[in-house]
């Protein structure tokens, strides 16, 4: 059977896709942002991954505000990176694996989440900044992506109980498909930040670590905020963080982090974090 063996809480920077395609991992400004990767890359290497499920918002490069899903499955052998602005990325396409993402959206279908699915469309920074810095990639993808977007953008949003729960629905999934597979769930986005207006730049490192603290010790508590809190707190686009809860929720409910690195050098700190479950 198909297990979770762990989980990653990532940020999701446009600009940390673009420092990497030239080559700065040793610059000074960057290298704090790189070095707190290799354990993690490392620790999935040891581990074997074969598929990573990424959690992440789609910035209006595949799904526009005309009819944006509120969850949406990736479904296909292989899905591009999006040409974003900066050009095409010296990336290979997403390895996707039909029959599991197929088996995915039965189960979340039969467990109440009307999902939508998407073919062939392409992926961009929300999966595609951190992919690289998790999972090499020449000459191929060592493993496959399920690709699950979610809308953090477009009000009215999903709560953040509410990703919490498809978190659970696509443990329930893996754990109900046949193939030995060994599976990390990876949330994305935030920390705190806002990009426009009055608080345009604003960060509170304060809230990021009791956020991570939570998210480790007592998600529950998470959940019962509105979004309104998380944009209090955090800035506008901090919502993101609420994907965290989707990676969170399909862990089991005793866990310990592994790794953090916090880096705040721009306009979000850039965040990785690895998780565990306990031993029962």
């Amino acid at each position: 059977m198909a297990n979770i063996i762990g989980g990653i809480g990532t940020s999701h920077v446009p600009t940390i896709g673009v420092a990497y395609d030239k080559g700065k991992q040793q610059d000074p400004a960057w290298a704090p942002l790189f070095q707190g990767y290799e354990p993690v890359a490392k620790w999935l290497a040891e581990k074997q991954a074969d598929v990573l499920v990424f959690f992440y918002n789609d910035h209006a490069t595949t799904f526009f505000f005309d009819m944006y899903p509120t969850f949406a499955l990736g479904v296909g052998e292989a899905f591009p990176i999006a040409d974003e602005g900066a050009g095409l990325r010296p990336l290979p396409p997403i390895r996707g694996d039909v029959a599991l993402q197929a088996h995915i959206a039965e189960s979340l279908v039969n467990d109440e989440f009307d999902i939508t699915v998407f073919q062939d469309k392409p992926i961009d920074h929300g999966c595609a900044s951190p992919l690289p810095l998790l999972w090499p990639h020449k000459p191929d993808w060592p493993g496959t992506v399920v690709p699950i977007a979610i809308n953090v953008l477009q009000y009215p949003l999903p709560t953040g109980r509410r990703c919490y729960r498809l978190g659970q629905a696509v443990r329930r999934a893996i754990e109900s498909y046949p193939e030995d597979l060994r599976v990390v769930v990876v949330g994305t986005g935030g920390l705190s930040h806002q990009i426009h207006g009055e608080r345009a730049g604003y960060n509170d490192e304060a809230w990021d670590r009791e956020f991570l603290e939570l998210l480790e010790h007592q998600p529950e508590k998470l959940t019962e905020l509105k979004h309104v809190d998380y944009v209090e707190r955090g800035g506008a686009e901090s919502v993101e963080q609420i994907m965290w809860l989707s990676m969170r929720g399909a862990l089991g409910p005793n866990i310990r982090r592994l790794h953090l690195n916090y880096y705040l050098a721009t306009t979000t700190a850039m965040t990785v974090a690895l998780y565990e479950e306990n031993a029962a």
